[in-house]
């Protein structure tokens, strides 16, 4: 660490707040979960997100858990919170009273210790070395936590620094609510794109539901090959070494356009795997995985091959537009979800030849068809857009609270108008 600006101190936690831990009633008593009249909310991990108010909680207990368990001690609304157990130096502040479990503490600053400094600061201590190791399971035990070297600079650069990481955080929440919006727009004009298209011409009934009159609906695999790809063995290293082919997994499916790849095979693989060579203009979708990969789809833009974890379909593009099949098969996800779980399908997987009979809609020209695509990638682009700034600001917010806290960089060093630009730009879309 560098050496501290004057007036600034490094004092124990246990020096500069107290602490409660919580408890978990026991599962075995029902009556400790019972609904009824005066249910108690209780916090969990689980619903804490790191620097948010907790408003609401998956669990309640009851009164008499209330009563018997926690003592009627309740943790008051605006208390500072850390979980110090499996996930340790995730901080959050009760924005209503509750109760809480055994892998988390309330925190109570002492006077002159600014409440949301100490928790953007517990936040980024690195805690390997404070915990148990006498336990399995990261977790922190009461000596360690008392042991935390904190940073504290006077009171009001204290209340400075939280001040800028509270904009930063205000900024960032800011893009992701626009973001959020956006994808909710982007799903209903999807919702709309593809039932009553672009003409406003009169809809007609079919086995997918209402689509304009002059539209078909055809098996996805008459669009088009349907296959899928293989993993040459990783033990042969003829087939990697110096590979220049381009060889993709499912998790390339969220780049949604693949322009790159990040793993290559070679021309022995190529030969002796079986591995398609597929060209620009395919449909490529994950069709493995219990994860959200499976479902995803992207459209290739270069000459590639691919794993078993992914199907692809080798688009006519005279008479389809890849972009346009992309985006009803996206509207499509949580169907397909549900096949590749339950039954017509292997567990866990959907399979070409069930790809090849789904049914598509498919306007008559491909003129209609990129029409829907521009519509739809104007919206991905404003996504994006809001995607980036976050992450930008993500990473502003990383290096601002290290320098901050350290005192490499002060409060009256930094230029805050784009902060405050963004703060003002919430408050206008929450009026």
């Amino acid at each position: 660490m560098n050496e501290l600006p004057k007036g600034w101190t490094v004092e124990p936690f246990s020096q500069i707040a107290s602490y409660t831990t919580g408890r978990t009633p026991a599962r075995a008593n029902p009556a400790y979960w019972a609904k009824g009249e005066r249910q108690v909310p209780w916090v969990a991990i689980s619903d804490m997100e790191q620097y948010g108010t907790i408003v609401e909680t998956a669990e309640s207990v009851s009164a008499l858990a209330f009563e018997s368990v926690f003592r009627e001690r309740i943790v008051p609304a605006g208390t500072l919170i850390m979980s110090f157990k499996l996930t340790i130096g995730r901080v959050a502040t009760l924005g209503i009273p509750a109760c809480h479990n055994e892998a988390i503490i309330s925190i109570f600053p002492r006077e002159g210790v600014d409440q949301r400094y100490l928790g953007y600061f517990l936040s980024q201590v690195d805690y390997t070395d404070h915990q148990d190791r006498q336990i399995k399971g990261n977790t922190l035990n009461q000596s360690k936590i008392d042991q935390i070297q904190v940073v504290l600079p006077p009171s009001n650069e204290q209340s400075r620094i939280a001040d800028v990481l509270d904009k930063c955080r205000l900024g960032i929440n800011t893009e992701r609510a626009a973001e959020k919006t956006a994808e909710e727009l982007k799903r209903a004009c999807m919702h709309e794109l593809f039932r009553r298209g672009l003409r406003g011409e009169p809809l007609k009934e079919t086995e997918i539901g209402p689509v304009p009159e002059s539209w078909e609906v055809v098996p996805l695999g008459s669009l088009g090959k349907i296959g899928n790809g293989s993993t040459p063995k990783k033990t042969v290293p003829a087939y990697w070494n110096d590979g220049t082919f381009p060889w993709l997994t499912s998790a390339k499916v969220y780049d949604r356009e693949i322009e790159v790849a990040d793993q290559f095979v070679t021309d022995v693989a190529l030969a002796e795997c079986h591995l398609p060579r597929v060209q620009p203009g395919a449909v490529l979708m994950a069709i493995t995985g219990q994860g959200k990969t499976l479902g995803h789809c992207a459209v290739l833009r270069i000459e590639a091959s691919i794993n078993q974890h992914i199907a692809y379909l080798q688009t006519n593009t005279e008479r389809a537009e890849p972009g346009f099949i992309r985006g009803y098969l996206e509207t499509q996800y949580e169907y397909l979800r549900q096949v590749a779980s339950g039954g017509g399908s292997t567990k866990g997987a959907l399979t070409c030849a069930f790809l090849k009979g789904l049914p598509v809609p498919l306007p008559p020209t491909l003129d209609e068809q990129r029409e829907i695509v521009t519509v739809l990638d104007a919206l991905d682009r404003k996504i994006g857009l809001h995607q980036q700034k976050r992450g930008v600001l993500e990473e502003l917010f990383k290096a601002l609270m290290h320098k901050l806290m350290t005192g490499e960089i002060a409060v009256s060093d930094l230029d805050l108008s784009a902060l405050s630009m963004a703060s003002t730009q919430h408050e206008e879309a929450t009026a």
